[in-house]
């Protein structure tokens, strides 16, 4: 799978949690918009693909220790 195909993926989770979040901030009293969260996007892929990584890189620990 290559970067962008990930980007998609994690673009499409934060998407379908996009509405509670959205809820959440509103009845904080913070706006939240499509186009103000735009620039923490790019934030959110690049923890989102750190996090991916220490994932694949746990498992491929596990099944050398099998």
């Amino acid at each position: 799978m290559n970067v962008q195909e990930k980007n998609l993926q994690f673009m499409q989770i934060a998407m379908k949690h996009f509405p509670e979040a959205k809820a959440q901030l509103d009845q904080a009293g913070i706006e939240l918009s499509m186009e103000l969260i735009q620039p923490f996007m790019s934030l959110f892929t690049q923890v989102m693909a750190e996090a991916y990584e220490l994932g694949k890189e746990d498992a491929r620990k596990e099944l050398k220790q099998e």
